[in-house]
């Protein structure tokens, strides 16, 4: 696909990268591919499947409507999730793991793909549809202090869920949410205080306590303890898989710290520039990373023991626009192992050993 013979100004045949050909012919080899996975049957044991999802956002439009130009913020990424599990989101800032986990509660309208959640394909549901299933996703948010609303109690954030969904009986409400209070580390006279009362970790339990208020069967960690001290992050941490263990959760956790996702993830993606370079288990990514960019993230985790060289893999330059993103492979222009091929052929996701995919051209 990549040596297409071109012609240069004197007339003399020169080998070299038709750009558009190569362009036209991936996004027709993802088209098929896409139609091909996307008829497959689903996995009646996962509790959630994605199908690359792609999410884009206008950027530029004509007169009529027409979307001229977009940004890419989720480009073509695909997982499974059992219950019981917890998969790990990676990457720099900007990348993307933010919008994908919306993109899967569909708090945003995915642009392409299919989400299958519960053996229901839920990619075109409206919000009368969406209503029926929230309680069975959740999220909790980065920022504990500006998702809870200042003007409510505790126990009123806690129990409008329940009321709404009709979890248990009106009388039974308080009882609920005090014994949820309690399962979450939050004492019993909390429920009539406000959360400017609290510190973060406790507005931190707090919103926990809120996502698992509906017994939801996964559940979207954005970045839960990214604004906390690290004592704080430990204690938050040990509840989520405590509740895990105890409810049988799902959890897609994001993060851009190592550790954390390490102690709590079975599975990893690391996401660069809106898609997803590598995929696998925990220990396969830990163990050998393979993509560049997986190497340079771990790299630049700091090793206790001073006595231990930092191999430092420096990437040279700015993250580039997903409005206007590279050709080729994405992560060449700050790849130090980058190749002419790179500078233009897109790479394919491989699946290099069991469970374990990595889209890089040197692999």
């Amino acid at each position: 696909m990549a040596d297409v013979k071109k012609v240069n100004d004197q007339g003399a045949p020169v080998v070299g990268y038709d750009d558009a050909a190569i362009e036209a012919e991936f996004r027709a080899k993802r088209q098929a591919q896409i139609a091909q996975d996307c008829s497959l049957p689903f996995d009646p044991e996962a509790v959630l499947e994605v199908r690359h999802l792609r999410k884009c956002f206008p950027m530029e439009k004509t007169l009529t409507g027409k979307v001229t130009k977009e940004l890419v913020a989720v480009d073509d990424i695909s997982f499974k999730l059992y219950p019981g599990e917890t998969l790990g989101i990676v990457g720099e800032s900007g990348c993307g793991k933010t919008t994908a986990g919306r993109a899967i509660l569909k708090l945003h309208q995915p642009s392409g793909g299919q989400i299958i959640f519960d053996g229901q394909d839920i990619t075109h549901f409206n919000s009368k549809q969406m209503r029926q299933i929230r309680k069975k996703m959740q999220i909790i948010f980065q920022d504990p202090y500006s998702s809870l609303p200042p003007r409510d109690t505790v126990g009123g954030i806690l129990s409008e869920p329940v009321e709404v969904h009709k979890i248990v009986p009106k009388d039974q409400v308080k009882n609920y949410v005090l014994e949820l209070m309690d399962k979450c580390g939050l004492r019993d006279y909390y429920f009539e205080r406000y959360p400017h009362e609290f510190s973060g970790g406790q507005r931190q339990r707090i919103c926990i306590a809120r996502a698992l208020s509906v017994s939801p069967k996964l559940v979207i960690c954005d970045e839960p303890v990214s604004a906390l001290d690290v004592s704080i992050q430990a204690q938050i941490i040990n509840l989520l898989k405590k509740l895990q263990r105890e409810m049988d959760l799902a959890y897609v956790f994001i993060s851009h710290d190592l550790s954390v996702v390490k102690f709590i993830s079975d599975k990893i993606g690391v996401m660069y520039l809106g898609s997803m370079v590598e995929f696998g288990t925990k220990e396969d990514i830990f163990r050998e990373p393979l993509h560049p960019y997986t190497k340079a993230l771990f790299s630049a985790v700091p090793n206790p023991d001073p006595t231990v060289k930092m191999d430092r893999i420096k990437l040279e330059g700015d993250i580039p626009s997903p409005a206007d993103p590279p050709k080729g492979c994405r992560f060449h222009t700050r790849c130090p192992y980058a190749q002419e091929v790179c500078k233009h052929v897109p790479p394919e996701n491989r699946e290099v050993t069991a469970g374990h995919f990595v889209a890089c051209h040197l692999v």
